[in-house]
């Protein structure tokens, strides 16, 4: 098996492990207040956040960011709770005129996120000077396991709201008052202070 394959595969599992459930969660805080019709504008924001993500991802690997661990893994749940609070107070489906706020946020959101694998991932590539095959393959497997999630969230909507008649703002507050409450759950439990 090449290497490329084992990273791709590693950022795939990375996503996608319930073990650690502070990505998903996060992705279906960002998902909430979309419907199915909406799949292009959603890939663009989970792609924003995948960019971010391997910003510092990249960076943090090659030591020229470094960041407490502690820090990261408080403000991980956070940027979880702040979208779904943002979602909340979103009166109605995601809108293209803030579609670009949300975009710079998730890309922002991102940035934090990679941090929190960059440590584990730098054990795995050790001194190898040259990363980026690795770092490619592992942040195309991320985005690939977060477009897998993304369709089974936007899937359950179809299903819910557009075939199950639930209105669409008590399918966003059920989605947002889950994440943003197993956020705050995670909030108390990683108090950095």
């Amino acid at each position: 098996m090449s290497e490329f394959w084992v990273f791709l595969q590693l950022g795939f599992e990375h996503i996608s492990d319930i073990n650690g459930y502070d990505h998903i969660l996060f992705i279906v805080a960002l998902c909430a207040i979309y419907s199915f019709s909406q799949w292009r504008e959603v890939l663009i924001l989970v792609t924003a956040f995948t960019f971010g993500h391997s910003v510092t991802l990249a960076l943090a690997s090659l030591k020229l960011v470094s960041i407490g661990t502690g820090l990261i893994e408080f403000l991980i749940p956070v940027t979880i709770f702040i979208t779904a609070i943002f979602n909340y107070f979103s009166k109605k489906e995601a809108h293209a005129k803030n579609a670009n706020q949300r975009y710079l946020v998730a890309l922002f959101f991102g940035l934090i996120h990679g941090l929190g694998f960059s440590n584990y991932l730098r054990s795995l590539l050790g001194d190898d000077s040259s990363i980026f095959w690795q770092l490619l393959a592992f942040n195309v497997g991320l985005e690939i396991g977060q477009v897998f999630i993304v369709f089974i969230i936007l899937i359950l909507a179809l299903l819910f709201v557009q075939i199950g008649r639930v209105k669409k703002r008590e399918w966003n507050l059920l989605l947002s008052g889950a994440a943003g409450g197993i956020a705050l759950t995670m909030i108390f439990e990683r108090n950095i202070f």
